[in-house]
């Protein structure tokens, strides 16, 4: 690999040598291809680190909903949750059917995004470099990386359940 003296002295004896062959010739900007390929390539490259960027956060936010809308719906059910208990619910059941809601949730909104991925693999296909648009390892492991936040989302709501006393819960209305 070449530094950047050696890189300018080539540049020097290039100019030197195009002189020599024709001094009218103005010789400038001489740089590698490499140079010349990163710059052709950073819009591209800002694109996707900008939508990746906006991915993490849309992520976070997905996370951050499903988790508020079952820490909701486990508080709206409290009393039923307490009546489960009460009539001999264990607390993995609980688990369950709180996760379970939760994953419904989410298992459709991963299936309409999905459908919404593949039909705009066109528009996509233009920001991608080294990668299909179709990638079945990325078809892949987004929905796999979805459905694992979405457990983590809905894991400390579903614990909260467990946690309802049947007494308590029956008293309140």
């Amino acid at each position: 690999m070449r530094t950047s003296a050696e890189e300018a002295g080539l540049s020097s004896a290039l100019a030197s040598q195009i002189h020599a062959v024709d001094p009218n010739v103005v010789v400038y900007d001489i740089r590698t291809m490499q140079e010349r390929l990163h710059d052709s390539l950073a819009r591209q490259r800002f694109s996707s680190t900008m939508l990746g960027a906006f991915a993490v956060f849309a992520l976070l936010l997905a996370a951050i909903g499903l988790y508020g809308v079952m820490s909701h719906l486990v508080t709206q059910s409290t009393r039923d949750i307490g009546v489960l208990v009460a009539l001999g619910a264990r607390p993995g059941n609980i688990l369950r059917l709180v996760v379970r809601q939760g994953m419904e949730l989410a298992g459709i909104g991963i299936v309409v995004g999905l459908a919404a991925a593949a039909g705009l693999t066109r528009v996509m296909a233009s920001l991608l470099f080294g990668v299909s648009a179709t990638d079945a390892a990325t078809f892949a492991a987004v929905p796999a990386l979805l459905a694992a936040v979405a457990l983590a989302a809905t894991a400390i709501p579903a614990w909260r359940a467990t946690r309802v006393d049947p007494m308590v819960a029956l008293r309140e209305e």
